[in-house]
């Protein structure tokens, strides 16, 4: 039994894929380890021999949309390498208790992961050195751990629990051994049986942590944390817009909302330099618009690049449904790959648009902005957004120019401001956060842009809660 164990063993370690082969020349894209898509916060990182193991973890970023990272050895594994039992690289690496062998390139923004699937095939009964190296070049504390292994016999045992000591303030989940020819379905009842809500938690604020003047973030399904309560540019342009976003920064706000079709990225841009708040402090949503823009998207963005000037996008939206927008989000995505935006998400997509949306993209868009306010809810499309994992954000949230003196006198709301000893403005931008949905209400005049920062020194009950949303009319002020 043991020679037929290790002459299968042998037969996986001399069968050489991209990660332990020499013979295929890296593409400059590999050259510093490959390329990373900026999805979600779980990561899928792997070091594939026999390319077993990167099958299961493509099966695994298949069910949970998560990032592949391939663990890649600075030194190629050579066919003699990985010559079982003939005193190679391999059989003494394993046999040393000190051996790291190096790894070429690195996983970019770490902290933003909470959970890590780490595949490795069983070398000796353990998992391979480079597994040892992967694991002491990174702070993992918070973050679950989920490993799994491939090999016909061998179970993932004290392969796992002997990488538990390199890591410390990790939680630890039992792993899985998968042999070859695994099938999906597998993989994927494996890892519903984990239990874990991989998509962040986007349908309610830890609004306690939040402060007047100090809005709390929410985590995108990009990893990244946005405020949820900003300022809308919309009609603001000139020397105007720019002082507007200038107290806005003073007062507290980070979040700064633009489109192309506002005419005012240049100013904000001007804006953001010249104030004291440091750059990766501010938030900056962008829009494209449909025609020109989204025929000819990537001179579209590197156009947004250029009047912003602030050196990255934190998120670009498609302004609304239209021809070429898929094609356009695409161009988006490839902007994400090179480091120029952050996150991308859609303004004015429902419920029929958005299922038809994302099964042609490979991002799962990380905000829906949409017209939201008292008399148009969308009780609908908020919680099927929130499902999906996907951030809610409300423009005119207090009704839209025409409407704001209706809805900031509606007797229900001014009786509930009252009771609080808070404004209208107040209670309706509370009324957005409590149900989960991000603000972005526009102001010139800087008292009211204090104003609407300052929402964090009370909260609604139940009740008002409740008599807010009776005043749903689905009333929409727009044509998006």
């Amino acid at each position: 039994m043991k020679k037929l164990l290790s002459a299968a063993l042998a037969a996986c370690m001399l069968l050489l894929c991209t990660a332990c082969g020499a013979s295929s020349p890296k593409s400059p894209e590999t050259e510093n380890g490959p390329p990373m898509s900026e999805t979600g916060n779980v990561l899928i990182a792997y070091f594939s021999c026999t390319g077993t193991t990167k099958g299961v973890a493509e099966q695994i970023e298949a069910k949970t949309d998560g990032t592949l990272y391939e663990i890649v050895p600075q030194i190629p594994y050579t066919e003699a390498d990985l010559d079982y039992y003939s005193g190679g690289r391999a059989d003494k690496e394993q046999a040393d208790p000190s051996a790291r062998p190096a790894i070429s390139g690195s996983v970019e923004n770490m902290d933003k992961y909470k959970f890590v699937f780490l595949g490795y095939p069983i070398w000796h009964s353990q998992a391979p050195k480079i597994i040892y190296t992967f694991l002491e070049s990174y702070d993992f504390s918070g973050k679950t751990i989920i490993p799994f292994c491939t090999s016909e016999s061998s179970g993932i045992g004290s392969s796992a629990t002997n990488l538990h000591s390199l890591v410390s303030g990790a939680t630890w989940l039992d792993g899985r051994r998968f042999p070859s020819g695994t099938s999906q379905s597998t993989v994927d009842e494996w890892v519903d049986s984990l239990g874990l809500k991989f998509t962040p938690d986007v349908s309610a604020f830890d609004l306690e942590s939040g402060k007047n003047g100090h809005a709390p973030t929410v985590t995108l399904n990009s990893g990244y944390e946005m405020p949820i309560l900003g300022l809308g540019t919309y009609s603001l342009t000139g020397e105007t817009c720019k002082a507007s976003v200038k107290a806005a920064l003073d007062s507290g706000v980070r979040l700064i909302d633009t489109a192309h079709m506002y005419g005012n990225e240049r100013e904000i841009g001007e804006a953001i330099r010249e104030s004291n708040v440091p750059r990766e402090e501010i938030f900056v949503i962008t829009k494209i618009y449909p025609g020109e823009q989204y025929s000819h998207p990537e001179e579209a963005i590197q156009e947004a690049l250029d009047k912003l000037n602030i050196g990255y996008i934190d998120m670009m939206l498609l302004h609304h449904p239209g021809a070429n927008d898929v094609k356009a989000y695409q161009a988006m995505e490839k902007a994400v790959a090179d480091g120029k935006i952050r996150s991308l998400g859609l303004s004015n997509w429902y419920i029929e648009e958005i299922d038809d949306f994302i099964a042609q993209v490979d991002i799962m868009p990380a905000l829906v902005q949409n017209e939201i306010h008292p008399y148009y809810q969308e009780q609908a499309v908020v919680p099927y957004m929130h499902n999906l994992g996907i951030v809610v954000q409300a423009w005119y949230p207090f009704g839209g120019r025409g409407h704001t003196g209706e809805l900031l006198g509606d007797e229900t709301i001014v009786k509930i401001a009252e009771a609080h000893g808070v404004t209208a403005a107040q209670v309706i931008l509370r009324w957005h956060l409590q149900r989960g949905v991000v603000a972005i209400p526009g102001s010139s005049n800087p008292d009211h842009i204090l104003e609407n920062i300052s929402v964090f020194g009370f909260s609604l009950t139940s009740e008002e809660m409740n008599e807010i949303a009776a005043l749903d009319r689905n009333e929409k002020h727009d044509w998006y």
